[in-house]
């Protein structure tokens, strides 16, 4: 019995090793990246273009770079917190937790004639936000999946021994 307990114990769980994987790093870079490109044109070529907008699309430029930056920041909240896992500051059980302040499903844009109207660099940003919004939700569900019973599973190579030890005591 102990060494069966020793043995589930001992089993990986997948889900605990995502945050460690070349694909959340890539994940997380392109994140942060995307982040920070963001930041940089809504403070530089973003707020020139939208001076130049009519009235109605400039509305629609100022609520869609609003939803693009909580959109954004939610995401940020996300990866910055499965990066802590990574980097052993909490555990997986501690994130699933405190991820519950993060929404996801923060600010879908708004209906896609008015984003046809928005600067095309703005457009750009919109869309790749929400690509990347569709991969963090993806991962979360992956990695927060609840586990299954590994108690019920036990070590599945235990038949396969025991015919071995069958096998060569004779």
């Amino acid at each position: 019995m102990s060494d069966r307990l020793q043995g589930e114990s001992a089993l990986v769980q997948f889900s605990e090793r995502l945050t460690n994987s070349a694909a959340f790093g890539t994940l997380f870079r392109e994140g942060m990246d995307l982040v920070e490109e963001t930041a940089a044109y809504l403070d530089g070529v973003g707020r020139i273009e939208a001076k130049a907008l009519d009235r109605a699309v400039s509305l629609t430029y100022a609520t869609e770079s609003m939803r693009l930056t909580t959109r954004l920041m939610q995401l940020a909240s996300w990866l910055l917190l499965h990066r802590a896992v990574k980097e052993g500051e909490m555990t997986l059980t501690q994130a699933n937790r405190e991820k519950t302040r993060v929404k996801l499903s923060a600010a879908d844009p708004g209906a896609a004639d008015m984003i046809e109207k928005l600067p095309p660099q703005l457009q750009d940003l919109i869309a790749r936000s929400m690509t990347l919004q569709a991969k963090v939700r993806r991962l979360d569900v992956t990695i927060h999946a609840p586990s299954t019973e590994r108690a019920a599973v036990g070590n599945p190579l235990a038949p396969h021994l025991t015919r071995l030890k069958a096998a060569f005591e004779n």
